[in-house]
């Protein structure tokens, strides 16, 4: 890009800042509009109740802010990209996004979209988007020069249907071609597609694998999404509990994801979860049980109440091999269930040495956001802090 057009993109910042939601929005409705095809791509869900546009209004903020040195961007890039993969985004598909992108800042900004700013944010566009498949490429190269992996969608037989919780059921999954499965890492996601009755879409949604690597299923643990504070029910999650069943077929991803145990790392570990963001810390928990290497974690996991804490029966036992754990409830903790009140402050649980720790977190934005800065505040490197928000945006 010439200086001039990174000028250009960022003299742009304020109105990307008070129209940027307005401006995606808008761009949405246009590309789902001549590009149909797509809507099986996209989460719809999202897509009604904003999170979509809000969260690709704050990546363009930030993208335009650092126009000159998009590099402080790289590993937003790279979580990006992941769960781009894992969606079976291709390279050609970005030619499209494009083309509606710049037609959506001169539709909404009308006279003040000069050419040369067209031309500016078209150079911006390019540079990002050959940003972004040069990492997908090569994520999309690592998967199949994998033992068992794959590209694209591969269909998946329900072998079992497991009840966690009265919210939570897993889905045991094997491939039906009859073939194994890549070692992944812990933490890990896969997308799973089905196709939805009620709006004649394809739908993917992206959940974390909830046990350790094997050779025969991957599991995937689905909280039941129901209607609240104005929030529809879960599509896809009601869709998952209600109609599959045991021996259906569903196509499914490769394993992505870049919230992974740091296996280089010899500091002990916290494993931080609130509600269904307990799903990925299973898979860690299990797979340091089976490297025998409990006995330097320490578990703490929060939920509403007793009825929806899903696999307290599973790390209640690798407690006793070692591992060390305190549960809070909103409602209903006593000495019975071994559950104390939430919320909790950090100070009173965490070990002496908790500085010298790794931390991973995965749960709501709201509970993310609070013990982030808690550990900030103790003065916690934030090398040493890995995180996971569930739903669309991140954590800052």
């Amino acid at each position: 890009m010439k200086e001039s057009q990174k000028s250009l993109v960022l003299a742009t910042v304020p109105v990307l800042r008070e129209s940027g939601v307005a401006l995606t929005t808008y761009f949405y409705q246009r590309m789902l509009k001549h590009n149909p095809e797509l809507k099986n791509v996209f989460n719809q869900s999202h897509q009604k109740t904003g999170n979509q546009p809000q969260a690709l209004a704050m990546a363009v903020l930030a993208y335009a802010e650092n126009i000159h040195d998009p590099s402080v961007l790289l590993s937003v890039v790279e979580r990006i990209a992941h769960k781009h993969t894992s969606l079976g985004i291709r390279a050609e598909q970005y030619g499209i996004v494009g083309k509606h992108l710049l037609a959506s800042i001169k539709e909404v900004l009308g006279d003040a979209a000069s050419d040369e700013l067209i031309d500016a944010w078209a150079a911006a566009y390019q540079q990002l988007a050959d940003l972004f498949i040069d990492v997908e490429s090569k994520l999309y190269q690592a998967s199949v020069e994998k033992a068992q992996g794959w590209t694209g969608w591969r269909p998946f037989r329900v072998r079992s249907k497991v009840a966690e919780s009265e919210e939570i059921t897993s889905f045991y999954l094997e491939p039906t071609d009859g073939g194994t499965l890549p070692v992944f890492k812990p933490g890990q996601y896969i997308s799973v597609r089905v196709f939805v009755k009620e709006t004649g879409l394809y739908q993917p949604r992206q959940y974390s694998l909830s046990q350790a690597p094997n050779e025969e299923t991957l599991r995937i643990s689905i909280k039941k999404e129901s209607a609240a504070d104005h929030k529809p029910a879960g599509l896809v999650s009601n869709h998952m509990h209600g109609e599959i069943q045991q021996g259906d077929v569903i196509e499914v991803s490769a394993p992505y994801g870049e919230f992974v145990l740091n296996e280089q790392s010899e500091r002990p570990i916290v494993l931080l979860s609130g509600g269904v963001g307990i799903t990925p810390m299973m898979a860690m928990s299990s797979y340091l049980n089976k490297k025998n290497a409990l006995g330097s974690v320490h578990f703490i996991h929060s939920a509403r109440n007793p009825q929806v804490h899903a696999f307290k029966s599973v790390t209640d036992e690798f407690a006793e091999k070692g591992m060390k754990v305190n549960y809070f409830y909103d409602h209903g903790a006593n000495q019975d269930n071994g559950a104390q009140q939430a919320p909790f402050n950090l100070t009173h649980v965490l070990p002496q040495d908790f500085t010298q720790a790794d931390y991973y977190l995965c749960g709501p934005m709201a509970f993310m956001s609070h013990y982030m800065t808690q550990l900030r505040q103790l003065g916690v490197s934030e090398t040493q802090i890995y995180a996971e928000a569930f739903g669309s945006g991140g954590v800052a």
